[in-house]
């Protein structure tokens, strides 16, 4: 068993005084201080030493001062960062979560419903499938076009999606075959939001 002697502060005797005795000496100490109206004999006196710091050389061994960076950032330059998205592309995705994408190739029609916070297909619908490339005409046609609105109005209301979005891209009009599309989708009874 190891004990240990404590050395106390100018306030108690020169010598050192072993464990066992100093519970004594706090019971003695808790015993004065309740009886006077100062805590702060409580308290042991501890020596403490200040010793002042040098300041530190911030150069380098050419002589030239090394500058800190400035980090703060104007508000134009804040409003010009291209990874800060706004606040309506933060919370679209939580708004009108699911998102109808309709692709047209030279060959086939592709449209999907997409899922925007796990990016999980519900429902996909192309004339590229082998009941509808073998059945249809045309594949690229208005009426195939009509074909996948229904179907992808059907899956998604077997997926409980009554409500969905479309996002034009840039400088595409809603006309056309993707007009037919999206109006056989509402016709059906799907809501855009």
């Amino acid at each position: 068993m190891i004990t240990s002697c404590v050395g106390l502060a100018s306030s108690s005797p020169p010598s050192s005084i072993c464990c066992g005795e100093t519970n004594l000496l706090r019971r003695h100490r808790h015993h004065q201080s309740s009886s006077s109206l100062s805590f702060s004999r409580s308290f042991p006196s501890l020596p403490i030493s200040t010793t002042t710091l040098s300041p530190i050389n911030h150069t380098n061994s050419k002589g030239s001062v090394i500058r800190s960076a400035w980090t703060r950032r104007s508000r134009g330059e804040a409003e010009k960062r291209p990874n800060r998205k706004s606040w309506k592309r933060r919370t679209d995705m939580y708004m009108r979560p699911f998102l109808l994408d309709i692709f047209f190739s030279k060959k086939f029609i592709h449209a999907k419903l997409t899922h925007r916070g796990t990016s999980k297909v519900i429902c996909a619908a192309t004339t590229n499938a082998k009941d509808l490339r073998n059945s249809l005409p045309s594949l690229i046609d208005p009426d195939a076009c009509r074909i996948i609105g229904k179907l992808i109005a059907e899956r998604s209301k077997e997926a409980d999606v009554y409500a969905m979005a479309y996002e034009p891209r840039k400088n595409e009009r809603i006309e056309g075959r993707l007009g037919i599309i999206l109006d056989t989708v509402k016709e059906n009874g799907i809501i855009f939001i």
